[in-house]
């Protein structure tokens, strides 16, 4: 295949991408719930969202490796969107007045409360890691085409989830998480993530075969 050859990838008008984007977006808004609690393994620090956010990049590499940079920037901005959406939902519901009887007003706002800093946090964090993890996976992918998936995975993972993670942790936790607490905090968050990125590449390898399969425009050669 000739060096100046167009990297394949599928339209966005098919079936699959949707529902690729709706999973997507739902991944992150149930991370960014569980990311408001901070949880401890022993001398580890990291927080809810651990749980479900890898997978948030498993997905957001499907959408860049088949669809490419425009359709994955796409979902990316939607996804974004919905997150701040539903901050701005759980803030009006909070300063809302409780109904009579209603006497869990201190818990929700514990829980889902209006917290500037992990609002901000979250969403710039998740926008600057996603678009860097999808655009650092097309431009290796115009290098290597259809090779060395391997390559562009974890490249795109280790810079995407590194960007994230130190946006995230610096905007939401730094001066509450002080000293070497923070910088174990950052290094545990990032190593976990890209971690289980990588445990989940066979996973990942099989849905974008999958996705590739069941995406009929794939086969035709077009610009990201």
């Amino acid at each position: 295949m000739s060096a100046h050859t167009s990297p394949r990838f599928a339209r966005v008008e098919s079936g699959l991408y949707p529902t690729i984007v709706a999973v997507f977006v739902a991944l992150l808004l149930i991370s960014n719930i569980g990311a408001v609690k901070l949880i401890a393994f022993g001398p580890l620090i990291t927080d809810g969202g651990a749980f479900l956010f890898p997978l948030v990049y498993v997905v957001g590499d499907v959408l860049a490796e088949v669809y490419g940079w425009k359709a994955a920037r796409r979902a990316i901005i939607i996804a974004f969107v919905m997150g701040a959406l539903a901050a701005l939902t759980f803030y009006l519901v909070q300063i809302s007045p409780p109904a009579d009887g209603w006497e869990n007003q201190e818990a929700f706002e514990a829980v889902l409360g209006f917290v500037p800093r992990i609002v901000l946090a979250s969403v710039l964090g998740f926008l600057v890691g996603q678009l860097l993890n999808a655009y650092v996976l097309v431009w290796i992918k115009r290098k290597t085409q259809e090779r060395k998936l391997w390559a562009r995975l974890m490249g795109s993972t280790v810079v995407g989830e590194f960007a994230d993670t130190v946006v995230f942790c610096t905007i939401a936790f730094y001066g509450v998480i002080t000293g070497g607490d923070f910088v174990t905090y950052v290094i545990v968050g990032f190593v976990y993530k890209t971690t289980v990125e990588i445990v989940l590449l066979p996973i990942t390898y099989r849905i974008i075969a999958f996705v590739k399969k069941r995406e009929p425009t794939y086969e035709l050669e077009s610009a990201a």
